[in-house]
């Protein structure tokens, strides 16, 4: 259990990290649909791990009489969080610290694994989103000691994937926590196919914009195209022209557009229309996790071993995204590189259960989502922690979201 008290003490070290340089004001921000008052977030994820691994697991009573009516997402309307009687920046810290305690010392008793790392996971995935609210509010970079590897390049062109059978889905073991949407592995037929070798880049996405890609409306589906007329798509979120060079922003500052980065920040209605225009097409996730996996079910692309800062960008080392030709260790047996970390990748696959499913005691973390258009995604970004992935794990949003770190891949028709 001394490894996982380690991974909560780091969740809990990068979420303050995220958070402790911004001021009053900057944890409320604005009331927007796409975001969460990070005041009322912080506190949340607090609630949570209280909630499940000491109140659900263990019977224990609440440390605040008010905590369900503040911090249950469940059961408090999006846009009323920012009207609530939150408490203030202190007293959030104080009742982070008082659970997070009391979690660790709970550990000692040998009991609710699941509980914990459910706890921790859902910590990781909000220090994710953090991250991407400080880009989408203007904040600043967050303070950390990265450092970004030198220009790798592209790494353009397509492997072949033979097809065959795949047990798309995770395969039971008592030795990792699964989350309930990739339960469980069940045979799918997958026809041979091509797939790049790596996510599109900056510099081809760009040739998409400079070729009309979002004033030519044969390139967008109906659905597509409502979402670009509704909020006025003329490039990519956070793209600027100026003079004949592309900057993007980047937290709270204007850089160049790094050609060989993988576009970020885009939706499925651009990644649609880039495959469209480029005579492509988005991958299926069985196709994904077939072209990451084999047929042998490799746990990550390059094999069975943990990542490491050699096989993938992950946990927020780089800081952004990195050339898609860096990490060659990472590569897949096909020859795929970046299939974990860099970039969330999307999928042509609407966000569904698997044969059979059955949620698990935190039920609202997937089920409630299949019913409203969401669409599958894989991989990773440089801000997922990387203790949190493996080819299996199902990342899941609506097709109109720009504002997370997602950018995609693509096969040939």
């Amino acid at each position: 259990m001394e490894h996982l008290r380690e991974a909560l003490l780091d969740a809990r070290r990068r979420t303050l990290e995220l958070a402790l340089d911004l001021d009053d004001a900057q944890w409320m921000g604005p009331l927007l649909p796409i975001v969460n008052p990070m005041r009322w977030e912080i506190g949340h994820v607090a609630w949570f791990q209280e909630f499940w691994v000491l109140r659900h697991a263990r019977g224990r009573a609440a440390l605040r009489t008010d905590a369900d009516a503040l911090y249950d997402s469940t059961k408090i309307a999006h846009d009323t969080r920012w009207d609530l009687p939150l408490p203030d920046r202190d007293a959030t810290l104080a009742y982070m610290r008082e659970v997070l305690e009391r979690v660790c010392e709970a550990l000692d008793d040998g009991h609710a694994r699941y509980f914990h790392e459910l706890a921790l996971f859902h910590e990781d995935m909000h220090g994710e989103a953090f991250t991407y609210t400080r880009q989408t509010l203007g904040y600043p970079r967050p303070p950390s000691d990265v450092v970004v590897p030198a220009a790798a390049g592209a790494w353009p062109g397509d492997v072949e994937v033979p097809g065959g059978e795949l047990l798309l889905g995770a395969r039971p073991d008592a030795e990792h926590f699964v989350f309930d949407n990739e339960k469980w592995a069940h045979p799918v037929t997958v026809a041979p196919f091509r797939i790049a070798r790596a996510p599109v880049t900056n510099a081809e996405l760009a040739a998409f914009v400079d070729d009309g890609g979002y004033t030519r409306d044969e390139l967008w589906s109906a659905e597509g195209l409502r979402w670009r007329q509704t909020v006025g798509a003329r490039a990519p979120v956070y793209w600027q022209r100026e003079s004949n060079a592309w900057l993007v922003r980047r937290y709270d500052g204007l850089v160049p557009l790094a050609p060989h980065r993988p576009a970020i920040h885009v939706c499925w209605h651009e990644a649609e229309a880039y495959c469209r225009w480029a005579h492509r097409r988005l991958p299926t996730e069985a196709e994904w996790e077939l072209a990451a996996s084999t047929p042998d079910g490799r746990r990550f692309p390059w094999g069975d071993a943990p990542p490491s800062p050699a096989h993938a960008n992950l946990d927020a080392r780089a800081g952004d995204p990195v050339d898609v030709a860096a990490h060659p260790a990472g590569d897949s047996a096909y020859g795929c590189r970046q299939m974990i970390g860099n970039v969330w990748e999307w999928t042509s696959t609407r966000f569904g259960p698997y044969p059979g499913f059955v949620a698990d005691p935190y039920k609202e973390y997937s089920e409630p989502w299949f019913a409203t258009p969401h669409m599958v995604l894989r991989g990773g970004c440089w801000a997922t922690r990387g203790r949190m992935l493996r080819n299996t794990w199902r990342n899941f949003y609506p097709p109109d979201r720009r504002d997370v770190l997602a950018g995609f891949r693509t096969c040939a028709i």
